[in-house]
């Protein structure tokens, strides 16, 4: 079909991220892990991280890893500067940290989907970010597409089959 558009597809998988033009479009599925986008609207390049926890486990290798809400921003940042594009610049959604398992009580506090959106937010405040959306928490995973060309994310929430 002329004129339309054909997009190159990038699926993340846990622990992964990418940062890219106007000719990708990224997807993931989100259990407790949490997705951070970041988007330049003018120069339409964007950013998309699937992490898994917050903060890295205390001992654990010192190499920036994308496992790990602070350091996958981090590493986001580092390309986009790359690119020419300041943090303050781009427009910030995030995504996920849903709650896998609600059949369990949890006795030990905040459980890791919680504490991964929470992490995000702050990520987002702590770097001048602004967050225009957000799709977080909940019972169940999360589907999403990010389309780098118009900075668009759709997530659609899927509770687990023995709840719904």
């Amino acid at each position: 079909m002329p004129g339309k558009k054909t997009f190159i597809e990038i699926f993340l998988q846990p622990g992964e991220y990418f940062v890219g033009n106007a000719d990708y479009r990224i997807r993931t599925l989100l259990g407790s892990c949490v997705s951070i986008t970041l988007w330049h609207p003018r120069l339409r390049i964007g950013a998309m991280s699937h992490f898994m926890l917050a903060s890295r486990p205390a001992g654990a290798s010192r190499e920036p890893d994308g496992r790990y809400g602070e350091e996958v921003m981090w590493l986001m940042l580092r390309e986009l500067r790359a690119a020419g594009v300041a943090a303050s610049e781009c427009q910030g959604k995030i995504f996920g940290g849903g709650d896998m398992f609600p059949v369990h009580t949890r006795t030990a506090g905040i459980h890791v989907g919680k504490r991964n959106g929470e992490t995000a937010r702050e990520l987002l405040r702590a770097h001048g970010i602004p967050l225009v959306s957000e799709s977080l928490f909940g019972v169940g995973h999360r589907q999403m597409i990010f389309d780098i060309s118009s900075g668009h994310v759709w997530s659609r929430q899927v509770k687990p089959a023995d709840i719904q």
